[in-house]
């Protein structure tokens, strides 16, 4: 399935903001309705907590597929509303786990989430392998895409019980993508994410008086600054330059076993395609179209349509691990590369 971008949308700003805010809720709302769980989380490192499961309830043994959000995401992307509608239509299962404090409801403990949050991913995974009597399958979307990579490669053959993953505009390379993203027009992009992120703060410090600097809080204009203020010190990492690196999912790559697609366009803002890795593990797929922005992979004439994306994550579930013609195997589509 070659992603090709309509001419009326060109360039990955456009690709990224267009089918996130005009095109992608309006016409998935229709029909899809989910049932929430809550789980509650005893755990040594997770804490006593608790996690908000969105389900789409599908034919009894037939598949489900597990999607993790991006960052200040939820059950209600635009992403997550296509690939469910997706899941729904083939009378398949689907849940949409919410990282701490983005279900609508903080969360009780003074963590919150980040991009190698493979713990949490770790404990969602063997809750529903738990429940599960047919496949299993995992979708992971910008941050929780790299995260699912962390797990996986992390994980090696222990997380053979998932029959496969893919991983869409993960931040493969997060020292990378928090350049691209503090500088010029791409910071619009981080102004959305701190809009949001600094009241889920302030109110983390009402629960936890000094869990960290609130005036250096208030004074972060970018996400290297947030994280070096909230995001780093709260989950064991040095400063934020001890996080990107730590936990960037391009470190684990050689490490997946589970067949998985890793699916980045090239001119996605989030992560140029010059810093895109160029091998894998033999069960990892690279695909790196050259359009499609950051989560975006808009089709057809105005006003356009986002279902492509689910329809290539499902295509490669479909195939269990192939793509591009190839059973198996590490391959970079469009590029010509083969591992």
């Amino acid at each position: 399935m070659t992603y090709r971008a309509p001419r009326w949308l060109p360039g990955g700003h456009l690709q990224t903001i267009y089918p996130a805010t005009l095109v992608g809720k309006p016409p998935l709302a229709h029909g899809l309705a989910y049932r929430r769980e809550r789980w509650e989380v005893h755990h040594p490192t997770l804490g006593e907590d608790f996690v908000d499961v969105d389900f789409v309830d599908g034919e009894p043994d037939k598949p489900l597929v597990v999607l993790f959000h991006g960052l200040e995401g939820s059950s209600d992307s635009h992403y997550a509303r296509g690939l469910m509608a997706a899941l729904q239509a083939r009378g398949w299962s689907g849940a949409v786990p919410h990282f701490r404090g983005c279900s609508g409801e903080p969360n009780r403990t003074a963590r919150f989430y980040h991009s190698g949050d493979s713990l949490e991913i770790d404990w969602i995974m063997a809750r529903l392998r738990a429940r599960t009597s047919g496949a299993l399958y995992a979708a992971g979307v910008s941050l929780g895409g790299n995260a699912l990579l962390r797990w996986l490669g992390e994980s090696g053959s222990k997380a053979e019980f998932v029959t496969a993953a893919a991983a869409i505009s993960a931040p493969l390379d997060l020292a990378r993508g928090g350049e691209a993203l503090s500088s010029g027009f791409n910071m619009l992009y981080t102004r959305m994410f701190l809009q949001t992120l600094k009241p889920k703060c302030l109110a983390k410090l009402e629960q936890f008086p000094g869990l960290f600097d609130r005036q250096a809080l208030l004074a972060a204009r970018d996400l290297y600054a947030f994280d070096n203020v909230v995001t780093a010190p709260l989950h064991g990492y040095r400063d934020t330059d001890d996080y990107w690196h730590r936990a960037s999912a391009r470190h684990v790559l050689h490490d997946i076993t589970v067949p998985t697609l890793v699916l980045n366009a090239r001119n996605d803002p989030f992560l140029p395609g010059e810093h895109l890795p160029t091998s894998a593990a033999r069960a990892v797929t690279l695909e790196y179209p050259k359009e499609g922005g950051h989560v975006g992979f808009p089709t057809g004439p105005f006003p356009g349509r986002i279902d492509w994306l689910p329809q290539r994550i499902l295509s490669f579930f479909d195939a269990t691990g192939g793509t591009c013609g190839a059973p198996t195997g590490t391959e970079l589509c469009e590029a010509g590369v083969h591992g």
